[in-house]
């Protein structure tokens, strides 16, 4: 098992920046591969970012490239989402996931991001 929670979350202008935290407790954080999803009002919960156990790979979103870096310190047991240039439709819930093979299998609580224009 493994706990995770997310901090961070706010109201930003348009244009602005925020960055999220995932804190993991329990099992050996270095183990997992850890996620970012996100869930806006009404729609499903879709994909933002991922990144390897070692930090060395990681995957975005392709409405997010160039604007989202995702990274980790396993010393620090705490997964990032640094977000700049947010936009409105960025606005969602965002949730930290974590898996050990196939699928993500632990999810924080999320924490809500709005982007006003």
């Amino acid at each position: 098992q493994v706990q995770l929670v997310e901090s961070g979350g706010g109201l930003v202008q348009a244009g602005g920046s925020l960055r999220l935290s995932c804190a993991a407790s329990g099992r050996t954080f270095s183990n997992y591969v850890m996620g970012w999803f996100r869930q806006a009002p009404g729609k499903e919960r879709e994909f933002v970012s991922s990144i390897s156990r070692s930090g060395g790979i990681t995957d975005y979103a392709d409405s997010v490239k160039g604007r989202f870096t995702i990274s980790r310190d396993n010393a620090k047991n705490t997964v990032y989402l640094q977000m700049n240039s947010l936009k409105p439709e960025d606005t969602a819930v965002y949730y930290c996931a974590a898996k050990l093979l196939a699928t993500y299998n632990y999810w924080g609580q999320g924490t809500q991001v709005t982007v006003s224009s």
